[in-house]
C-alpha cells in the first residue's frame, strides 16, 4: 500500500481523458453534421471530398452557362419567329402586287407595307443578348462539363446575301415584274430562315440534354462527397450516449480511486 503513487487513480484519469476526448469529438460531429471535424479524422477522405466538392461547384457553373445558352437561343428564336411572319407577309404582298387587276397606285400601297417590313427585319440585325450579338456570323462557345469542354453553336447571320437580297431597298414590288423578282428573293430567305430556326432547335435540344446530364452528375458527386463527409446522426448519437456514460462512470471511479490511499491512515492511527 503506497501513498505517493496512486496507480488506480492515474489509470482512471487516463480512461476519463480518453472518454472525454471522444465525447467532445462526437459532440463536434453532431453539432457540425460532418464526420471530418479535423483533417486528422480522415486525411485521405478529406482530400477526396475536397476534390469532389470543387467538381460540384464547377458543374454548377457549367449548368449556369448552359442555361444562359438556352436563354440566348430562345431569344434568337423569338426574333426569328417574328421575322418569319414578316417574310410570310412580304411574300403575300409580292403575290398581290402581281395581280393584273391592280393599278400601279395599288402596288405602291403594297410596296409601302413591303418596305416597312424590310426595315423591321433590317433593324433586328443589331439586336444583342447581354452585349453579345444575336445575329452575326460568330459562333458561340458553350461550356458543357466541369473540365471546361466546349462546343460551338454556329451563328445566325442575318447579314448574308440571302437575307440582304430580300430586304434590300432595291427590292421592291412597285411593278408586276419587280414583284416577281422580289418574291423569289423572299422565298429564298424563308427557306434560309427555316433552316436557321431548325439549327437553333437542334442546339436547344442538345443544351437541354446537357443540362439534365450536368444535374445528374452533380447529384451523384454530391452523394459521393456526402458519404465521405456527412455524419450518420443515428450512429453518432449512439456513440455520443456511450461516451457520455463512460465519462460519467470514469468521473465516479476516479473519485473512488482518489479515496483509496486514505486507507493507509488507519495503519498510521493504530
Amino acid at each position: 500500500m503506497v501513498i505517493n503513487t496512486n496507480v488506480q487513480a492515474q489509470s482512471a484519469a487516463s480512461n476519463l481523458e480518453t472518454s472525454s476526448a471522444m465525447l467532445a469529438k462526437s459532440l463536434a460531429r453532431l453539432s457540425s453534421g460532418s464526420k471530418i471535424v479535423n483533417p486528422a479524422d480522415d486525411a485521405a477522405g478529406l482530400a477526396v471530398a475536397s476534390r469532389l466538392d470543387a467538381q460540384v461547384q464547377r458543374l454548377n457553373a457549367a449548368k449556369s452557362n448552359v442555361g444562359n445558352a438556352v436563354s440566348f437561343t430562345q431569344t434568337q428564336d423569338g426574333y426569328l419567329k417574328k421575322i418569319a411572319k414578316a417574310l410570310d407577309r412580304m411574300s403575300e404582298l409580292a403575290i398581290l402586287a402581281q395581280d393584273g387587276t391592280k393599278s400601279d397606285a395599288d402596288r405602291g400601297l403594297y410596296n409601302t407595307e413591303f418596305a416597312q417590313l424590310q426595315e423591321y427585319i433590317n433593324s433586328t440585325r443589331d439586336k444583342d443578348f447581354n452585349g453579345v450579338s444575336l445575329f452575326s456570323s460568330n459562333g458561340l462557345d458553350v461550356t458543357i462539363d466541369s473540365e471546361g469542354t466546349t462546343f460551338t453553336m454556329a451563328g445566325v447571320d442575318l447579314g448574308t446575301t440571302t437575307y440582304d437580297d430580300a430586304i434590300s431597298n432595291t427590292t421592291v414590288i412597285s411593278s408586276s415584274g419587280a414583284a416577281a423578282t422580289a418574291l423569289g428573293y423572299v422565298k429564298t430567305a424563308i427557306t434560309q430562315l427555316a433552316g436557321d430556326r431548325a439549327n437553333i432547335g437542334a442546339y436547344q435540344s442538345r443544351l437541354n440534354f446537357t443540362g439534365e446530364q450536368l444535374q445528374i452528375s452533380k447529384e451523384n458527386l454530391s452523394a459521393a462527397s456526402s458519404r465521405i463527409q456527412d455524419v450518420d446522426v443515428a450512429d453518432e448519437s449512439t456513440q455520443y450516449a456511450r461516451f457520455n456514460i463512460l465519462v460519467q462512470a470514469g468521473t465516479a471511479m476516479l473519485a473512488q480511486a482518489n479515496t483509496m490511499p486514505q486507507s493507509a491512515l488507519r495503519l498510521l492511527q493504530q
